[in-house]
């Protein structure tokens, strides 16, 4: 995380939830790490129930937490609902990246189970359903973050008016980096995609991938 905090990146995210008995020194260590002046993003892939997110959270507000994903299943809307109007003021409770179908964001906007609703191009139908999925943010006055694949979200992220970041996973960068051409990179905290070339601004090298087919 002190690298990412190098190279700019004012957000950080971790994972919590699998043992729950070391997250606070783990959480602990990562603020260490990243200093005050960065945001600290924790994820718990819908690990706890209600009551227990709730005391997750408040635990781990003495470490200026700031935002939790899916505290709860993404499917439990009145959980989801219920963690994020009991989570200290500041903290802001998050998910959406699974949605498949335009009508699962309504849901969860209409609910109010979210602070900041997460889409994910790759898996909610494509750049037009994602920014049908803009829209509704918008409609809500919610913001939208963009979950993964940062190459193709960076490209349509810039064209998004709620989208406040995009999520710069590792293993995503990496790839992207190895068989794209014109893959997005961060610069300074921020990604710039390429608008030198058409579409996503990628093309994709064949003669590097050939040595994974299988």
């Amino acid at each position: 995380m002190s690298d990412w905090v190098d190279e700019g990146m004012t957000m950080v995210k971790m994972k919590i939830g699998r043992e729950p008995a070391r997250d606070p020194v783990r959480v602990d260590a990562a603020r260490g790490a990243i200093g005050p002046d960065v945001k600290l993003f924790v994820d718990a892939n819908g690990a706890y129930r209600p009551s227990e997110a709730i005391a997750v959270a408040h635990d781990l507000a003495r470490f200026d937490v700031s935002w939790f994903e899916e505290p709860v299943s993404s499917e439990d809307l009145v959980g989801l609902r219920m963690v994020r109007t009991r989570v200290p003021a500041g903290m802001d409770v998050a998910a959406g990246e699974y949605g498949d179908v335009l009508s699962y964001f309504e849901r969860m906007l209409e609910a109010e189970a979210v602070d900041v609703l997460q889409a994910d191009v790759t898996r909610c139908g494509g750049i037009t359903e994602l920014r049908r999925v803009d829209a509704l943010c918008r409609a809500r006055s919610r913001p939208l973050s963009l979950h993964c694949s940062l190459t193709i979200h960076a490209n349509v992220g810039v064209a998004l008016e709620t989208a406040i970041h995009v999520e710069y996973f590792h293993d995503h960068v990496r790839i992207e980096q190895m068989l794209f051409s014109g893959a997005a990179t961060a610069q300074d905290g921020a990604l710039w995609p390429n608008v030198e070339t058409p579409g996503m601004g990628v093309e994709f090298r064949w003669s590097d991938a050939e040595r994974y087919a299988t």
